[in-house]
């Protein structure tokens, strides 16, 4: 077995990671094998990224032939041990599992359950869409990312390179298998800005300003909007922009906007408990018992779910569950909800930071 340390020279993050944890309690981490079955493959790296003082460096695990797994595993365990948090790739799919069935086959009892996790795959991948790229493979983001690699090899076509190295060992053929799992490790690490994108969805946002504004839409009808401007939790690595379900977001650096189709019209707000209402057609409204009871018969009828309802002109905007209450729609059958735009909340800033996050998610789902 032999261990390789490399330090990255003049090496910097431009991602907050001390959010997550002291950055000396980070530990990045990495495997190459010759399968994706533990049973029927080996493992011959380990490959691990951390910073000390400040300055970050590269380990690996590399295991000259198959009978070495078990003191790589040992050793690896046993620098792993002053980490508290492992951040990977896909890790929770492969990397961890693979290992405890290693584990497990050369009767070792470690484990993961001391460590907090951060898979950036599942982090990154639900907004695929929204950063337009077809796939969220590691490459696939280095590349949106500009990142350029020396390796040109990917992951099965090294495990040839391993089988012959096992027969015939060569420095070239070690370094090879060593650049490879240093450049993912690199890669990961230059990866982390996109983590951004992940707390525009799940990070406080702020709403700096809001106004009501008229435009003029594509077929030259006036149309009237909310326009947000927003402080984001983390700047986002580049200019990024989408539109979905009516709504436009655009965010560069720290700020960012979101436009919202505001309407000008009667909705009308259901009453739950329609049992307890007339419905009056000629004034096209629910009232409750206890004021129509003095109503005529002949003027009334008792209401139903579908119009025990009062009606009300203002401006609304969209919202897709009920953050707002109360809430209104066009029409008893309508999925859509709306809430009125009052002069009261138009200065409620929580409300709309909370609006805002609102509005994201659902761009978010909508992929």
């Amino acid at each position: 077995m032999q261990i390789v340390n490399y330090t990255l020279e003049s090496f910097s993050i431009d991602y907050p990671l001390e959010r997550v944890a002291p950055l000396n309690k980070l530990l990045f981490i990495d495997i190459e094998t010759t399968g994706f079955t533990a049973k029927s493959s080996s493992l011959y790296l380990i490959g691990t990224a951390f910073c000390t003082d400040g300055n970050w460096q590269i380990r690996q695990w590399f295991a000259d032939a198959p009978a070495e797994e078990a003191a790589l595993l040992d050793d690896f365990f046993a620098f792993a041990a002053s980490y508290t948090h492992l951040i990977h790739f896909n890790g929770n799919n492969f990397d961890l599992p693979y290992l405890l069935q290693k584990c497990a086959q050369h009767k070792k009892t470690h484990t993961f359950d001391d460590y907090e996790g951060i898979d950036l795959y599942k982090r990154l991948s639900p907004y695929k869409a929204f950063l337009h790229v077809p796939n969220c493979k590691q490459k696939t983001l280095e590349a949106l990312l500009g990142i350029q690699r020396k390796d040109r090899y990917h992951g099965g076509e090294l495990i040839e390179v391993y089988r012959q190295y096992t027969q015939a060992p060569t420095e070239e053929g070690k370094m090879l298998l060593l650049l490879h799992n240093r450049e993912d490790m690199q890669g990961m690490l230059r990866l982390l800005p996109l983590l951004a994108v992940y707390d525009l969805f799940n990070g406080e946002i702020r709403a700096k300003k809001v106004q009501a504004q008229h435009y003029i839409d594509y077929h030259g009808q006036d149309r009237q909007e909310l326009l947000m401007k927003l402080s984001l939790t983390t700047p986002l690595p580049f200019p990024l922009s989408d539109f979905s379900n009516g709504c436009y977001f655009s965010g560069e650096n720290d700020k960012g906007i979101l436009k919202v189709p505001l309407y000008e019209e009667e909705m009308k707000y259901f009453y739950a408990n329609y049992h307890d209402y007339y419905y009056l057609p000629e004034e096209d409204i629910a009232l409750h018992k206890s004021v129509s009871g003095f109503v005529d018969k002949a003027h009334r009828i008792q209401a139903s779910a579908a119009n025990c309802y009062t009606r009300k002109y203002g401006l609304f905007l969209p919202q897709w569950d009920i953050l707002v209450k109360p809430f209104f729609k066009r029409d008893y059958k309508s999925s859509e909800l709306f809430f009125e735009l009052t002069e009261e909340r138009k200065t409620d800033r929580d409300l709309f930071s909370a609006y805002a996050t609102h509005l994201l998610g659902k761009m978010a789902k909508t992929y």
